[in-house]
């Protein structure tokens, strides 16, 4: 039986474990981007994971969607992210830059150029984002010529290249969760008549590019990606979710690993797990009641085949030391949602260990 303290090597990626910490955004990046010590100390108390999935991090500053979010397309991002991976790697963890391209998610009042956020179709999304001046409506995108196209995957490829240069153990495309990439794939956001809308074929396309620079940038072997089949995060419709994931999935090139987070939708990840021939990382909802998913529920995974490790959000956001607490059986420390996005130390590096 595989447990959750077995090593594994993805790639050129080697686990020491099979507990990763998933991509969570806590907001406490400079206003330009920079990664800071505050950040450093977060991520490493957490070196125990297996692997570190880092917050969303935009390729680019258009591809921003949220206050105080740290950047790869900038020297001095890239020099400041290097104190982050030195201080994961001193303690012996592995670490990997989620690249995130928010899309239409963001707001002009989040940057001094003040533009306007761009997405596959000038299609807004509904709710509202935290602005400098409050929460507002999230506004109309501006519809991606097709050369601007070409320049977000040249972006891509770059912040890959960065993020190496950065001292990260690789790179993992954030195709999720309402952002750029899952804004090509659903139907409600991209309305498209020409090579990268309507089919199935076409709606992946830009995903498919993506990741491909992304490979020829830094290799398969570091370089990876993350879906959310059928999550309405974000205002996202996917009216063809299962045949949508079973094309996409097989289109993808040869990586270190693929993460699905799944949102209440076990039939999709049992699909995924028999298309996929590579690595997978689960983040596991399997119903309305699992969240957040728990050490058992970890290992439950494991025991059923249906990952080959598995990322954990709240429980490492609270519990720096997580699989130590799991083999000692807790207890756990209770998190403080009010303080997952921005601020300072505060509900970010003070969660106690079991030592203190």
């Amino acid at each position: 039986m595989t447990s959750l303290f077995d090593s594994v090597t993805f790639g050129k990626i080697t686990l020491k474990n099979r507990l990763v910490m998933a991509p969570m955004s806590r907001n406490r990046a400079t206003s330009r981007g920079l990664a800071t010590e505050l950040m450093a100390e977060y991520y490493s108390q957490r070196a125990a994971a297996g692997l570190i999935i880092t917050e969303g991090i935009q390729p680019s500053q258009i591809g921003q969607g949220y206050i105080n979010s740290p950047g790869l397309h900038e020297p001095e991002q890239v020099a400041s992210w290097r104190v982050v991976t030195d201080a994961v790697h001193a303690k012996g963890g592995r670490i990997v830059a989620q690249l995130m391209h928010s899309g239409r998610i963001g707001h002009p009042s989040l940057y001094e150029s003040a533009h306007q956020s761009v997405a596959p179709s000038p299609v807004a999304a509904g709710g509202q984002g935290f602005t400098p001046d409050g929460m507002q409506d999230y506004p109309v995108p501006r519809e991606l010529s097709l050369n601007e196209i070409d320049a977000t995957v040249e972006d891509f490829a770059t912040s890959a290249r960065n993020a190496i240069d950065a001292g990260f153990d690789g790179v993992q495309l954030h195709a999720g969760n309402g952002f750029l990439p899952h804004q090509f794939l659903a139907t409600n956001t991209n309305l498209r008549t020409d090579g990268y809308g309507g089919s199935i074929a076409n709606r992946i396309r830009f995903t498919i590019e993506v990741i491909e620079a992304i490979v020829a940038a830094v290799g398969n072997e570091r370089a990876s990606v993350r879906v959310s089949p059928a999550n309405p995060y974000n205002d996202i419709v996917e009216s063809d979710s299962e045949a949508l994931y079973a094309e996409l999935i097989p289109a993808l090139p040869e990586l270190a690993f693929l993460e699905v987070c799944e949102i209440v939708n076990r039939p999709a990840t049992e699909a995924i797990r028999g298309l996929w021939q590579g690595a997978l990382i689960l983040n596991p909802h399997a119903t309305g009641d699992s969240f957040p998913a728990t050490a058992k529920t970890a290992q439950a995974v494991l025991d059923e085949g249906l990952a080959d490790a598995v990322s954990l959000g709240a429980l490492f956001l609270a519990n720096p030391d997580l699989p130590a607490r799991i083999e000692a059986g807790g207890p756990y420390n209770a998190v403080d949602d009010s303080t997952f996005y921005g601020g300072d130390q505060h509900g970010y590096t003070d969660y106690p260990t079991l030592e203190r």
